[in-house]
Parts: C-alpha cells; sequence; structure tokens
C-alpha cells in the first residue's frame, strides 16, 4: 500500500489504496520539511555558483587558451545580433514617439516628446530590452552549445588534453558578453532615438528643431554611464547564468533542453532584479 497526504477513503478509485489523514502535525512537518529543503537547496545553489565562479577566474590565467575563442564569441554575440537589436530598438523609439505626442496636454512644448523618448530608451528601454532579447537569442545559444559538450563528453575529452574548459568555453564568453552587450546597447539606443526623430517629423506634427532641443535638454554624462552600466551588468549575468547552466546540463537531450529553458528564465529574472537595484540606487543621481 502507497500513502499520501491528503485525505481520501479507501479504494479510491479502485485501487485499493488508504489514503493517511491529514492531521495538523501531518501538514506543518510537510511545510517544514519543503521550507527546509527549499533554503538548503538554495544555499546549496548559491554555493555551488560561487565555486564556478573562483574557477573561472583562476581560467583567466590562462590568455593562450581563451583569447582565441573570445574574438569568435564576441562575433558571435554582437555582430551576429545586430538585426534584432535594429528591429527590437527601431520599433520601440517609433512606439515612445507616437504614444508621448498624442498623450500630450494642449499647450505643452512639442520638445517634450524627444526629451521623454531619450530617457526612456537611454536609461530604459535600451539596456533593458537589449539585455532580455540576447538572453533569449544568446542565452539559450551558450547553454545548448556547452550542455551538449557536457552531455556527449566533449568537456571531458578537453580535460583529458589537459585544456581547462573553463578557459577554453567559459571565459571567452563572459568577456564577449561583458564587452559586446555594452556596444549592442549603444547601438541600440542611437537606433531607437533615430527612429523616434523619424516617426516624429514624419508622422506627427513635431518639427525636427523640436525634437532636437528636447534630446539636448537636461543631458547629463552621468545618463550615459548608467546605461552603460546597465548594459555591464545585463552582459554579465547573462554570460554567467547561461554557461553555468549548461556546463552543469544533466544526460541527454531532455537535460540539455530543462537546462536551456531554465537559463533563460533565469537571466532574465536576473535582468529585471538588477534593474531595479540599479534605479533604487543611482536614479536619484540622473538629475541634471
Amino acid at each position: 500500500m502507497s500513502a499520501r497526504i491528503y485525505p481520501s477513503g479507501p479504494g479510491e478509485g479502485g485501487s485499493g489504496e488508504w489514503a493517511i489523514p491529514l492531521t495538523p502535525r501531518r501538514l506543518r512537518d510537510a511545510i517544514a520539511n519543503w521550507v527546509s529543503t527549499t533554503i538548503v537547496g538554495s544555499f546549496a545553489g548559491v554555493g555551488a555558483r560561487a565555486y564556478y565562479l573562483r574557477d573561472v577566474v583562476r581560467g583567466l590565467a590562462e590568455p593562450g587558451t581563451y583569447l582565441p575563442e573570445t574574438l569568435k564569441q564576441m562575433r558571435a554575440i554582437g555582430v551576429d545580433s545586430l538585426p534584432l537589436a535594429s528591429l527590437v530598438a527601431a520599433f520601440i523609439g517609433s512606439v515612445i514617439a507616437l504614444q508621448s505626442r498624442y498623450q500630450l496636454f494642449p499647450g505643452v512644448q512639442l520638445s517634450i516628446v524627444g526629451l521623454i523618448t531619450r530617457q526612456m530608451i537611454i536609461l530604459e528601454l535600451g539596456p533593458l530590452l537589449t539585455g532580455l532579447v540576447l538572453a533569449g537569442r544568446v542565452g539559450a545559444q551558450m547553454t545548448a552549445e556547452i550542455g551538449t559538450m557536457r552531455v556527449t563528453e566533449q568537456i571531458d575529452a578537453l580535460e583529458t588534453l589537459a585544456y581547462d574548459p573553463l578557459a577554453y568555453l567559459v571565459v571567452p564568453r563572459m568577456i564577449a558578453g561583458l564587452i559586446m552587450l555594452p556596444v549592442l546597447t549603444i547601438y541600440a539606443d542611437a537606433i531607437g532615438i533615430f527612429a523616434a526623430f523619424l516617426t516624429s517629423t514624419i508622422a506627427t506634427d513635431i518639427h525636427y528643431f523640436d525634437f532636437r532641443d528636447g534630446l539636448r535638454l537636461g543631458f547629463s554624462q552621468f545618463q550615459l554611464f548608467y546605461s552603460l552600466l546597465k548594459a555591464v551588468m545585463f552582459g554579465g549575468a547573462i554570460s554567467f547564468l547561461c554557461t553555468y547552466e549548461g556546463y552543469t546540463a544533466s544526460a541527454g537531450a531532455e537535460g540539455v533542453g530543462k537546462a536551456t529553458a531554465k537559463a533563460v528564465v533565469i537571466a532574465s529574472v536576473w535582468i529585471l532584479v538588477l534593474d531595479a537595484l540599479t534605479a533604487g540606487l543611482l536614479a536619484k543621481y540622473l538629475q541634471a
């Protein structure tokens, strides 16, 4: 006979099983066991990732191993993502311009559209959407590639050949992510603002000098630093979390698939968390 922790009668469903009655004590024990398991599992995951980060840092001592691969990964992460980043930024810039113009009250200066566009794209949507898009495209690719190498024992073969698999597989992707995501963010910001400019001047009654004056209003260099800081953190989070999930993937195609889906979700959530933390800590310094 099997036991379950919820009430039912004997022979439920014709199986002849008997269930253990759900008492307050059993419910309390079940909740305590779930909480303790969750907490222990969370700390174990943090510890495993800390050891992984330590080994990645050690891999930096082998530049001859990771530098040739870094250039390839910079192309895969940055250059190959330009069309997608351009498309997303252009549509976001156009929508922001249209929504901003037609939500203005009568009598408000039209230059405010340029200001709103600049602030929304540079400070928030540029780095955030670029990070989320790359988490889906690049992060999934990283996890799938490394996970496939793990389950097919190619990583074990690298160790047999006296190669550090972290220096060869992970460090190039980390460096490329930290470098190329800020570059893509600058590119996406420029595309988004240019698309907003075209939309405003062609599809609405805003003149180009009104939009230009709004772009210049209240601008400071710290706003660019704020945007690039977000991009660096997002790039590091995507590279670190996605390579970890691939490196620890379980055997089989199902394990690689689960690791890929988990990596994209975790990276996306951490991008949102880092975005909120950055805004909470630094938004007060954005005043020009």
